[in-house]
């Protein structure tokens, strides 16, 4: 009581103090570079061409692509796919406004009616067969009005919307194209131009000058050269911002003695074992895999880690190690405990029969709704599939002659019905579980009605052939997993190795002694997710990207089945970089210098005094053309050719350099071909490039497209 007595003497004083506490956590909180009072982008995931995107916007359109998809694939697709599709869907936007391109909604609406799968859906035709576009609206009003009843309904309102905003989207990309493709446009002297230039003939004499003729040692590129070349061509070189760095994993694996403890443990489920049960407050006695009569149950109660697999097997199809013996063993023995991959397992043969390798039977499928494939004309429920089933059973077991007919009337499986519901030969894992069962382990002319996920089969055997022995194998497991021990010696080998590596321990030291490996990565990007052989680990890239981690910074990081271990080696800005380019830009660099300076060695125009100078000889080719650039020993010239093509015959030109070397070239004799009547056949040729550059234009203005990215801080 005397403290309570204290505390309310107190409680003002106590109040100021926690209200300063708060006081001042709130003003770290505003004073931070993250806080919505400094940073305009705290709720912006980016921005195109100047126009900003909400976090809620872009949200929305994640929603909507992980919808799409079924939840198929990684947070982070989803939301690279939306981010593309808004990129492709602004950029676009900006162009179009600068068209004056507009697609109204007649326009969206008149190419969704004119789709294949709402013209032939006979959902939407009236009596007459012909398509009704009222019945086609109901159905949409439907849609909409199922969106607010349940989530499958909301999923499926998305994916309709998302639908028309493609149509939309597509409409208008595809005028643009199209206007893009008319400017494209090609006259009939293009066409000319295109035949000539590709069908004139040259013959040449030419020296080649190879830019290995001067050594590299002689050249000298300096790095500021280099990064001179790259300010003069930033679009080659631009860059995001990218993170360098390299880890060390510690596997998590089950240790000999792990595994020899997994092995005695499973062992004691082959024998009937007694064991304290809290439930009576006794010890009771368990029956074992060998004694119990009764699989299903075992399993159930005892958790195998591998699910009970009831199907027969053929000696061929069982795992080769065990085949010989189960195959020797009689029925309800036990053979085991033996190693299987990831699992030790004890199996016991449950029973044997002799049955067909192959089945040959026919079938008339009436599926229900909610069944497997059911489409949207299915409407019975599955008590009224099941008495459709019965009374098409009844029927044909009258009269087995009018399977076909009502197998082509009556089955949901098309491509069966139209041969009368025969499905031809097949083997035993072909089909369902169900199904296999009936035609597998009953006798040819055997008729009847059994349910899969599909829905309700009548089925009639009609072959059965190679009768073997096949066996039904009861399988017990427990999965090789390493003991909490060992779990715990990892954990700290890999605490102590990211201890000691933050103290600036040398890496590489500390790798050999821990026998791990180093693995570096490079460039990695702010959205990426895939981290080398660490697989999907978000978390790592993230990391590498806050303001916080800085260079040679360590972290362990849980991953599955272990740890890793990562350093930051390098933050690379946003902005030029040469990268792995560098050694191709020296190249460059050196092959113009080297050009120069053969270009200075040339003082004349005569081919022999030139070829003399260089100690080459003065080679000759006949009949060259654009359609045909080859020339001996050096092969493609298209570039010298396309130089050569509009100069004069009986000249010598020189210092004409190519991708391989400096020429000096004399036209001997430039032949052009037979005029024609007409040239649109080439026309045709140059309409069929421009259409791929057409392709290409979304490359081009997305390129010139300002865009910022910040999703980076939100995924």
């Amino acid at each position: 009581m005397a403290i309570l007595s204290k505390i309310r003497d107190r409680s003002l004083f106590l109040i100021i103090i926690i209200g300063l506490a708060l006081f001042s956590f709130v003003l770290s909180g505003i004073f931070k570079s993250n806080s919505p009072l400094f940073n305009k982008n705290q709720n912006l995931v980016g921005e195109i061409n100047g126009e900003d995107i909400s976090r809620e916007e872009f949200a929305r359109l994640v929603e909507q692509q992980r919808a799409r998809t079924g939840d198929r694939g990684s947070q982070l697709q989803s939301v690279n796919a939306a981010w593309n599709y808004l990129i492709r869907e602004k950029v676009y936007k900006t162009q179009l406004e600068k068209s004056g391109i507009t697609v109204g909604e007649k326009d969206v609406w008149d190419a969704i009616i004119n789709q294949p799968f709402v013209q032939n859906n006979p959902q939407f035709k009236n009596e007459a067969g012909v398509f009704d576009e009222e019945k086609f609206k109901e159905y949409i009003a439907t849609l909409q009005d199922d969106a607010s009843q349940s989530e499958q309904g909301k999923i499926t309102w998305l994916n309709w919307l998302n639908y028309e905003q493609n149509i939309k989207s597509n409409l208008q990309i595809s005028t643009y194209n199209n206007l893009i493709n008319a400017g494209l446009g090609v006259t009939l002297k293009d066409g000319e131009r295109y035949y000539f230039d590709n069908n004139t003939k040259l013959d040449l004499e030419y020296v080649f000058i190879p830019y290995s003729y001067i050594p590299d040692s002689t050249i000298t590129i300096t790095d500021d050269e280099i990064k001179k070349f790259v300010r003069s061509h930033p679009d080659q070189y631009k860059t995001e911002a990218s993170r360098d760095i390299k880890f060390v994993k510690f596997d998590i694996k089950a240790t000999p003695e792990d595994e020899q403890a997994i092995k005695t443990k499973l062992a004691k489920f082959i024998n009937n074992w007694e064991e304290y049960s809290a439930a009576s407050k006794n010890t009771e006695e368990y029956k074992g895999l060998r004694t119990t009569d009764n699989v299903e149950e075992f399993f159930r109660e005892n958790n195998s880690d591998t699910p009970l697999d009831t199907k027969y097997y053929f000696k061929s199809k069982l795992n080769k190690a065990i085949a010989d013996t189960i195959f020797n063993m009689n029925v309800g023995e036990v053979y085991g405990p033996y190693k299987d991959g990831e699992y030790f397992k004890i199996s016991k043969l449950v029973d044997v029969k002799q049955l067909p390798d192959s089945a040959k039977a026919r079938h008339i499928l009436i599926p229900f709704i909610g069944s497997l494939r059911a489409d949207a004309s299915v409407t019975q429920t599955e008590e009224e599939a099941k008495k459709t089933a019965d009374s098409l059973l009844a029927v044909i077991k009258k009269d087995k002659s009018k399977f076909a007919d009502l197998a082509k009337k009556f089955s949901a499986d098309k491509f069966s019905a139209t041969n009368g519901g025969d499905l031809k030969w097949f083997t035993y894992d072909t089909m369902v579980p169900e199904f296999r069962d009936f035609t597998f382990e009953n006798k040819v002319g055997d008729i009847g009605v059994v349910k899969s996920n599909f829905g309700f089969h009548v089925i009639e055997i009609t072959g059965q052939k190679n009768k073997e022995k096949a066996v039904q194998v009861a399988t017990f497991s427990r999965k090789i997993e390493a003991s909490e021990e060992t779990e715990n010696a990892v954990f700290l080998k890999a605490e102590t190795f990211t201890s000691e590596l933050s103290q600036g321990k040398d890496m590489a030291e500390l790798a050999k002694e821990n026998k791990v490996t180093i693995q570096p990565v490079l460039g990695l990007k702010a959205m990426d997710e895939k981290v080398s052989t660490l697989g999907y680990q978000r978390p790592i890239v993230t990391w590498t990207f806050e303001k916080s981690t800085k260079e040679n910074d360590v972290k362990r990081f849980d991953i599955e089945n272990g740890y890793a271990v990562v350093q930051l080696t390098k933050k690379h800005k946003k902005g030029l970089r040469i990268g792995s380019s560098k050694f191709q830009i020296r190249t460059l660099l050196m092959n113009k210098k080297k050009a120069a300076l053969i270009k200075e060695k040339i003082k004349s125009d005569d081919l022999q005094e030139i070829a003399k100078t260089f100690n080459k000889t003065v080679n000759s080719s006949k009949a060259v053309s654009l359609g045909s650039p080859v020339l001996p020993g050096i092969g493609r010239a298209s570039d010298l050719i396309s130089m050569l093509l509009p100069l004069e015959e009986n000249r010598t030109y020189t210092g004409l350099e190519a991708h391989n070397g400096v020429f000096a070239v004399k036209i001997v004799k430039k032949v052009q071909p037979k005029a024609l009547e007409n040239y649109s056949s080439f026309t045709g040729i140059i309409s069929n490039t421009n259409r791929q550059k057409g392709a290409k234009a979304y490359d081009a203005i997305k390129k010139l497209a300002d865009i910022e990215d910040y999703r980076a801080t939100f995924y």
